[in-house]
């Protein structure tokens, strides 16, 4: 019955963690957005301790439910492994393994550096949920808005427009790459080893695997009923129980149930583990103390302190040349983060705000300090003033809720004319693109030259400028814009 419970949330969790990247429209966000908020990265970048009280406080109750139930990449390896199971034809594959704990409390040793350093990209590497994120935005979401450009298609052939198309993009390359290497490593390990990755790479899991140590409930085993038949250790995807011991490794199961369901004898059974182990005389596993626990618990607490497509004219008849992307010496910001600083220290790099953003103009980014987090492009569209979407959608508070009346009065950059690239200057032809599409009145057309009246040059009031790029998109000129935005280091109010 623990096994079925347990299956049925997180199979819940996991479709609607998954449509949360999946999902262009933000209706999935409005009811749905809170799963992705209580990812423990997140949260710890967040710095929500409401959430991290609440994951603590029930591993140390339950366990690592956390991972068997909520974490998507913990999900979806038990998904991996199962097929594996069912294609081999062997249920029972399993068989214990000593725990690799030098490398283990290594690579928590090293990201809990990491975030306390303020190095991000070794924390969005590490990160599951991040990992999971850029594996569904990056394969999931593009399957997705092309099954729905399907369907659009065929409603409009009915004069229905329940569905309307999309553009399916890939934002980044590198990051592609990345999450390739990431699915296909993950993969083979579930494939093989079942949940091998969260017990030696995963920090959430050897983190949360030391706080489980102590946990109120686990699996238990009666030696009074124990046969050594060893079935509940061939079927422990975690490779913890050693049969001929009676011992389970706390720290790495994570509390699927799978060994209950395998024991015909009873012997296993989930419950106050203080009061089990003192009547079998079990001994306390060894490792780090209870002192340790407190100390890591404390420093986890300091730490928190290229082209996809080419446009064409209607009808196909000319190209339109793509422009090109200028070399910001400042990266421009999403709306909401108010700093290059904060986003560097919260940002997890899920590209949850990528997936979700519909003008298609958040990208993540190439830099080494700042790997995989978005940042604005406006190659393929601008900020709209009226769109808040990353900001509702952002777990881990490095994009800050905001309503569209602070958005239009928050500065992320300022626009910079070129006049080499202007067609006044270049081609002798009038334009007042820029200054036409403006939301905000922050450019002013003048006069080049007295003896040509009809061409005029724009003139940015920095002032009022809000960096949202509609500017810089629908300048006329290619491949290189006549006017782009420099991004703000810090965000300020007009």
């Amino acid at each position: 019955m623990l096994k079925k419970i347990r299956v049925v949330i997180a199979g819940l969790f996991f479709l609607l963690i998954t449509l949360l990247f999946l999902d262009f429209t933000g209706s999935v966000h409005v009811w749905f957005g809170w799963i992705a908020k209580i990812q423990l990265i997140p949260a710890v970048l967040a710095v929500n301790a409401v959430i991290l009280a609440a994951l603590v406080l029930a591993t140390l109750l339950f366990g690592r439910i956390y991972c068997s139930v909520i974490c998507p990449l913990g999900v979806f390896q038990d998904l991996v492994s199962r097929i594996s199971s069912r294609r081999k034809g062997k249920k029972n594959r399993f068989s214990y393994s000593p725990a690799k704990s030098l490398l283990r409390y290594g690579i928590l040793g090293l990201f809990i550096v990491s975030l306390v350093a303020g190095l991000s990209t070794v924390v969005s590497l590490l990160d599951p949920y991040a990992a999971y994120g850029r594996m569904a935005a990056n394969f999931l979401a593009p399957l997705y808005r092309w099954g729905n450009n399907l369907l659009a298609l065929l409603a409009e052939q009915i004069d229905s427009y329940a569905f309307y198309s999309t553009e399916v993009l890939v934002k980044g390359w590198l990051t592609f790459g990345i999450a390739l290497v990431t699915l296909i490593v993950t993969v083979i390990l579930a494939w093989k080893h079942g949940r091998s990755y969260c017990n030696t790479i995963c920090p959430v899991g050897t983190f949360l695997g030391f706080l489980s140590r102590f946990s109120l409930f686990r699996i238990v085993i009666d030696v009074n009923k124990c046969t050594q038949c060893k079935a509940c250790e061939r079927g422990c995807k975690s490779s913890c129980i050693e049969a001929h011991s009676f011992s389970v490794d706390h720290s790495r199961c994570v509390a699927c149930f799978n060994c209950i369901g395998k024991c015909k004898f009873g012997a296993l059974k989930y419950t106050g583990a203080r009061a089990v182990k003192k009547a079998a005389g079990e001994a306390e596993p060894p490792g780090l103390s209870r002192r340790n626990l407190l100390s890591l618990l404390g420093l986890l607490a300091v730490s928190a302190t290229v082209k996809a497509q080419q446009l064409q004219v209607d009808g196909g008849l000319a190209a339109i040349e793509d422009k090109k992307v200028p070399d910001r010496k400042t990266p421009i910001m999403p709306p909401g983060c108010e700093s290059a600083q904060h986003m560097k220290q919260h940002c997890t790099a899920c590209q949850l705000c990528v997936s979700a953003c519909p003008n298609h103009i958040l990208v993540p980014s190439r830099k080494f300090s700042v790997f995989m987090q978005p940042e604005i492009s406006y190659e393929r569209g601008y900020c709209r003033p009226e769109c808040v979407e990353c900001s509702q959608v952002c777990p881990a508070g490095a994009i800050r809720p905001i309503t569209p009346a602070d958005k239009s009065a928050i500065s992320i950059g300022q626009a910079i004319w070129i006049p080499d690239n202007c067609v006044v200057n270049r081609d002798g032809l009038p334009c007042d693109s820029c200054q036409r599409h403006c939301p905000t009145g922050a450019i002013t057309l003048i006069e080049r030259d007295p003896d040509h009246p009809k061409l005029k040059i724009p003139v940015v009031d920095k002032e009022l400028c809000i960096g949202c790029g509609a500017c810089e998109n629908l300048c006329p000129a290619r491949p290189f814009s006549a006017i782009y935005v420099e991004g703000n280091v810090r965000h300020h109010s007009i």
